[in-house]
């Protein structure tokens, strides 16, 4: 078992990053070494579960990842409690790719939230209509796997401001 670890002093939000290059159990050892840096190793080993079933269900954090009908409930089951930022674009919309570079560039600065996009075509229609889709671009924000905020036009500030609320509240 390879073990990639970085440890940064601890603060309110900070948890230790882990990478594993094989599946298995935190280990002891592991556990030790956290607590003595003063890591929360309860937060670790949810966060490291968050992030093996993200990687699992296809979506990886710190960058954009497209999802479809079938696979989008299942990266939102399996991010948790964190921040999913769903993107609802169409390819000939020109606002949609205004903002998607700049959503992009969220989602590398933003690695506490996951990044979704979804291009409301007309195989992902059952899903766009789920999520009462009405104009593009729209983001919806999910926490714990609900919609609490919704940001309609390739508003960015707004879509900031209503990243920020969510992850702080």
């Amino acid at each position: 078992m390879a073990l990639q670890m970085s440890l940064t002093p601890p603060t309110p939000r900070s948890v230790a990053s882990v990478s594993w290059s094989s599946a298995s159990s935190t280990s002891v050892a592991l556990s030790d070494r956290l607590r003595r840096c003063g890591v929360s190793t309860s937060v670790v080993r949810r966060r490291m579960k968050v992030r093996s079933s993200l990687e699992t269900a296809g979506a990886v954090v710190g960058q954009v990842t497209e999802v479809n009908k079938d696979s989008f409930w299942p990266i939102v089951e399996a991010a948790g409690e964190m921040v999913v930022v769903l993107d609802m674009y169409t390819q000939w919309c020109g606002p949609c790719k205004v903002i998607a570079p700049k959503f992009q560039e969220l989602s590398e600065t933003h690695s506490d939230v996951v990044f979704l996009k979804l291009d409301c075509n007309q195989d992902n229609k059952p899903l766009a209509k789920e999520l009462g889709i009405r104009v593009v671009p729209t983001f919806k924000i999910l926490k714990d796997g609900k919609v609490v905020k919704e940001v309609t036009g390739a508003k960015l500030d707004d879509l900031i401001f209503a990243i920020e609320t969510v992850k702080s509240g």
